[in-house]
């Protein structure tokens, strides 16, 4: 009996969100969008819906002291010959029950505050869509049972935040840097689906109870070898620190605040950004499987943490300035996770992401509130003293304001080791083409060449 109670409270926390895509897409697939107050009604009770049920098997959990709720879905996926399948299932424990909270209570508040921020918005629906798929993307990550169902939720919200960006379509640098942002998920995602099937290879199985071995989270031990735990641990440092934005992938997280600010909010302040070290809390008998993996993963967030620190302190725009600090936070948690202490780190998430959440969506009002303290408190607030910072050399002191402004030299380090090869390779894959067709067709059938020095601009017209 209690068993079919947790199924079907447990079916309806995934299901809102599901149904929220649904219920905002199909009409505008056939071109009727809905209006603002039903797309807002909407999300509200997707919200309020999925975290009552979610409350309601939190306190099941309490009162009945369990501490994991498995809700099996069946095989939707299976190859025999190949030993894989793709099995549908889900988990409540001590992980995943605050973190799905956290992410309806997030969501619900910031879809409230978008029905009036974007009112009469020609985008309001196209917004409310996107964040749908966000919104299902989180709650089915938090609550992934094995690496195929987070895989799944990890590349709804990719998807969804790479299109939120570049939200602002009309002009060119929202849609670029939303381009990069999804370049840069890509190379995360490649990390991710080479860990999943090195985990398949070695265990057999996606299920994250049988690949962290024998005890609930976060007792369990993994069943992999130091070895191999540091190959695919590295590979999951590698997924995260893309979605998570850590050195040397934190030049996306400015460019990410071209998008609204509803979207920056709760994407890049308070769960997406969150989403990355989430990975490493669910994996993290992998981590105690290798120390020199722990080590790596330690130092990947002290690095990440002074970077931030140091880009945060040459920001003009308030919203990239809390957005480095969101990085700075996220990187002590990443610190915290290979350190081993995962409840703070859990702890470290819940709170941060509400506050930057608070912080983003006043963002827009910073001078208003600003102009009102000094009126209350009747003259100009004092300016902070440089600190530390003044009894540097003015050589050094310019080295960092450059390191800080140029977002660590890490956008133009990735472009010549990872982009420059591949635009190489694919220059020569088109001219080998074009010879191709030129000899099958003559020199009338070649299309035109492009030349590779002119602008964008230049290559448009």
């Amino acid at each position: 009996m209690l068993d079919s109670i947790y199924f079907y409270l447990g079916t309806v926390v995934v299901a809102s969100p599901a149904a929220l895509v649904v219920a905002l897409g199909v009409p505008t697939l056939f071109g009727r969008p809905l209006t603002e107050a039903t797309t807002a009604r909407l999300t509200a009770a997707a919200g309020v819906i999925g975290l009552l049920a979610a409350c309601c098997v939190l306190i099941g959990m309490l009162a009945w002291g369990q501490h994991y709720v498995p809700i099996e879905l069946g095989d939707w996926i299976s190859i025999e010959p190949e030993h894989f399948h793709f099995h549908l299932k889900f988990v409540f424990d001590r992980l995943s029950v605050p973190f799905t909270i956290l992410v309806f209570v997030l969501c619900s508040v910031v879809g409230a505050f978008t029905r009036r921020y974007l009112h009469r918005e020609r985008g309001y629906n196209r917004f409310f869509l996107c964040y749908s798929f966000f919104f299902a993307g989180m709650v089915i990550s938090a609550l992934a049972g094995t690496i195929e169902t987070l895989f799944f939720g990890w590349e709804l919200v990719g998807l969804s935040s790479a299109l939120l960006i570049a939200y602002f379509h009309e002009r060119e640098n929202p849609v670029l840097n939303g381009q990069r942002v999804w370049s840069i998920y890509r190379l995360a995602d490649a990390a991710f689906l080479v860990a999943a099937l090195a985990m398949h290879r070695l265990t057999g199985e996606g299920d994250f109870s049988v690949m962290m071995g024998a005890g609930i989270w976060p007792e369990g031990v993994a069943a992999i070898t130091p070895s191999h735990a540091l190959l695919v641990g590295s590979l999951l440092l590698i997924a995260a620190a893309g979605k998570s934005a850590l050195v040397p992938f934190s030049g996306w997280l400015p460019r990410a605040m071209e998008g609204p600010t509803p979207s920056s909010a709760i994407f890049y302040g308070a769960l997406s950004v969150h989403l990355g070290v989430y990975l490493l809390l669910r994996v993290s008998p992998v981590l105690d499987a290798s120390p020199a993996l722990r080590s790596l993963v330690v130092l990947v967030g002290v690095v990440s943490a002074v970077s931030a620190a140091l880009m945060a302190r040459t920001q003009a725009d308030v919203k990239n300035s809390l957005a480095y600090a969101s990085l700075a936070q996220v990187s002590i948690i990443v610190v915290e996770i290979g350190l081993g202490l995962r409840y703070l780190a859990l702890i470290h998430i819940i709170g941060h992401a509400c506050l930057r959440t608070l912080q983003l969506l006043r963002a827009p009002n910073l001078l208003k509130d600003y102009h009102e303290l000094e009126n209350a408190i009747g003259a100009r607030l004092a300016r902070t003293p440089s600190g530390w910072s003044g009894t540097l050399p003015p050589a050094v002191r310019v080295w960092l304001y450059r390191f800080g402004f140029d977002r660590g030299f890490f956008d133009t380090w990735l472009d010549r080791t990872f982009v420059a090869p591949f635009l190489r390779v694919f220059r020569w894959a088109d001219r080998m083409e074009r010879r191709w067709l030129q000899w099958l067709g003559g020199d009338a059938g070649a299309p035109e060449p492009i030349d590779e020095d002119l602008l964008p601009q230049e290559k448009a017209a």
